[in-house]
């Protein structure tokens, strides 16, 4: 992965932030959520023309983490259908783990009055993190606004995994981050990989950052994708692709180009092809 080596890369360049002045400065809980799909071998060009002054998140002198997400919904995926129809009322429930350090949280995601993200979160135990039962009253605290919650049952259904640096932009107080090596297992044991795609997430106020316009500069712009939704759309073509149609077909589907959707088989691995679109992605491979 040396076109993203925080190492020897243009993130080994950037003056580091500390997870505490990082949260302080730039804790964005209420936020508005832009993404971006773009090719690996992208990345050193966009990095090497960040602001001077924007700096990399780095504890024990890594500035690269192991993420895991596991999602929760109920047997008739509602929070998946939720996202699907974009409804006001839509939630996301999972764990995250930082398995480099051994932290995890409990998240509850909904949407605020003005569209953006509302994340309100739990420490939580790692051991626990395939399972909602010691933080079900949180769980249902946060959904009684949306009149869900008690009467829900929730299971896992999806498990993320990724690798992410996240930078602070101080012109803007936001922050953005750069997931690679993004995995997606379903609890049937269908796997996708996109090993040669790099999701880069800004997350601000109502003012776009500076890495926002580098983007578009490029010709990137806003897509619609959810790690989880777009990732269980993809995995299970029975599911509706919705919103994330576009996507699916340029960057999570071989053959994506004729619209036919690489077969998923239960326990095997996929890798997801680019198809066509106005950039030149490379062929995932097979993990």
């Amino acid at each position: 992965m040396t076109a993203v080596d925080p190492a020897t890369g243009p993130l080994a360049q950037l003056t580091p932030i500390g997870l505490a002045d990082l949260t302080q400065r730039a804790a964005l809980q209420t936020r508005f959520d832009r993404k971006y799909l773009l090719p690996l071998a992208e990345l050193p060009h966009l990095l090497a023309r960040l602001d001077r002054t924007d700096q990399v998140l780095e504890i024990d002198g890594r500035r690269a983490f192991r993420y895991e997400s596991i999602y929760f919904d109920t047997a008739d995926l509602v929070s998946f259908r939720l996202t699907a129809r974009r409804r006001r009322r839509r939630f996301k429930i999972r764990t995250r783990t930082y398995l480099d350090s051994g932290l995890c949280w409990l998240e509850v995601k909904t949407e605020g009055i003005r569209g953006g993200t509302v994340k309100e979160r739990l420490p939580y135990h790692p051991d626990d993190s395939g399972t909602l039962a010691p933080g079900r009253s949180f769980v249902d605290g946060v959904l009684d606004a949306l009149s869900a919650g008690p009467t829900l049952a929730f299971a896992p259904t999806l498990t993320t995994s990724y690798l992410r640096s996240t930078l602070y932009l101080p012109a803007t107080a936001s922050r953005a981050t750069i997931d690679v090596a993004l995995h997606w297992e379903d609890q049937r044991g269908r796997r996708l990989a996109l090993p040669d795609l790099a999701i880069i997430e800004t997350k601000t106020g109502s003012t776009a950052s500076h890495v926002d316009r580098l983007l578009w500069r490029q010709g990137h712009r806003p897509v619609a994708i959810s790690k989880y939704a777009t990732g269980l759309a993809a995995l299970d073509p029975d599911l509706p692709a919705g919103r994330w149609r576009r996507t699916l077909r340029r960057h999570f589907h071989a053959g994506a180009g004729q619209g036919t959707p690489h077969p998923v088989g239960v326990g095997g691995d996929v890798a997801a092809g680019p198809g066509g679109s106005r950039n030149a992605y490379p062929t995932p491979r097979t993990v």
